[in-house]
């Protein structure tokens, strides 16, 4: 097993990029295997890791499909769905609570009456 070149915080050569710093040029990795790592030190733990790839070899980003636009927009919708009381909360429903926050504390829902 070969061992990728590893770099320091901000001191990798031009030409590779994190994932993050593809999507910004409108790229992605396209399939290619990771090229060297960049370490970034930490006093207490071990060090963060970001994997870069060759900018050259990266292809561009699919753009999104009608379909794809319309299964996203259903998935939203799903997540401000209760399924308590099956009403559109108006925002996200938080995992943690399952349910929207007057069905969570019912006396919350007296209150805003």
């Amino acid at each position: 097993m070969a061992t990728l070149p590893t770099y320091r915080w901000r001191l990798a050569p031009d030409g590779l990029a994190t994932r993050r710093q593809l999507r910004a040029l409108g790229l992605r990795p396209g399939g290619q295997d990771v090229a060297a790592q960049l370490e970034r030190p930490r006093r207490r733990r071990g060090p963060l890791v970001a994997y870069l790839y060759e900018v050259d070899k990266a292809k561009p980003v699919r753009p999104m499909t009608p379909a794809k636009w319309a299964a996203l927009a259903k998935a939203n919708t799903a997540r401000r769905i209760c399924p308590e009381c099956g009403r559109d909360a108006g925002y996200v429903i938080p995992a943690e609570l399952g349910m929207c926050t007057p069905c969570f504390d019912p006396a919350e829902e007296q209150r805003a009456a």
